[in-house]
């Protein structure tokens, strides 16, 4: 949208009107905030089905213990239960979501002593990179989910729970964590050439200031 303002012209001892220059970068971020907006839908939901699954652990957890040493009588299937489902999916559906909100461990020494353009360089090589190994552990879970599928494989126990569903996650948490690496790796390319930064940057790190008193 162009914006006329108003200026005077010492020269011309009156006013003119000024044309703003139209921000091109404006279509571009408001392309890439929708597109992680709705990203950012699909983990929510992976990240609550996540929490479900922690709070599943612990609820299993207690009962199992409690069954154990009060009734002698612990859950025999919670091991599997637990190991086969529930720890994959707290561990890879929150993938996604703590990559949206820069949760990793990120090292960032040198980051404010590079210029934005080297800065945004980097990053487009490290999700580039992430992009890479994330949807070729995609692939992979996915064909092994296709033929533990087909096949209806089980796990050799006192429960034969069916080893398909636990792939079927994998492939899940990958896809959307490999949509988000995308994002950023795009993201980041194309703001090395705009004037804005077309995707969110990493935080600054959070410094611990000393307590007053303290010797420095």
């Amino acid at each position: 949208i162009k914006a006329r303002v108003m200026s005077l012209d010492r020269r011309q001892g009156g006013f003119m009107m000024r044309t703003k220059p139209r921000d091109e970068a404006a279509p571009a971020s408001r392309t890439m905030m929708a597109i992680s907006r709705s990203l950012a839908r699909l983990e929510t939901v992976l990240a609550a089905l996540a929490s479900i699954s922690m709070a599943a652990i612990m609820m299993i957890i207690v009962v199992d213990v409690a069954m154990r040493y009060i009734l002698s009588s612990p859950l025999g299937w919670s091991y599997d239960l637990i190991g086969l489902y529930l720890m994959v999916a707290m561990f890879f559906l929150i993938l996604p979501d703590t990559l949206h909100h820069h949760g990793h461990v990120a090292i960032d020494l040198f980051r404010s002593a590079l210029p934005r353009r080297v800065r945004h360089l980097g990053l487009t090589i490290g999700y580039a990179a992430g992009t890479l190994v994330m949807a070729l552990i995609g692939i992979e879970a996915w064909g092994r989910f296709h033929s533990a599928f087909a096949a209806q494989d089980r796990i050799a126990a006192l429960v034969p729970w069916l080893t398909w569903p636990a792939y079927l996650i994998v492939t899940i948490g990958t896809a959307v964590l490999t949509l988000r690496l995308i994002y950023r790796a795009v993201g980041h390319g194309l703001s090395i050439f705009s004037q804005h930064d077309l995707v969110e940057m990493p935080p600054l790190p959070e410094t611990s200031k000393p307590a007053k008193g303290a010797a420095l």
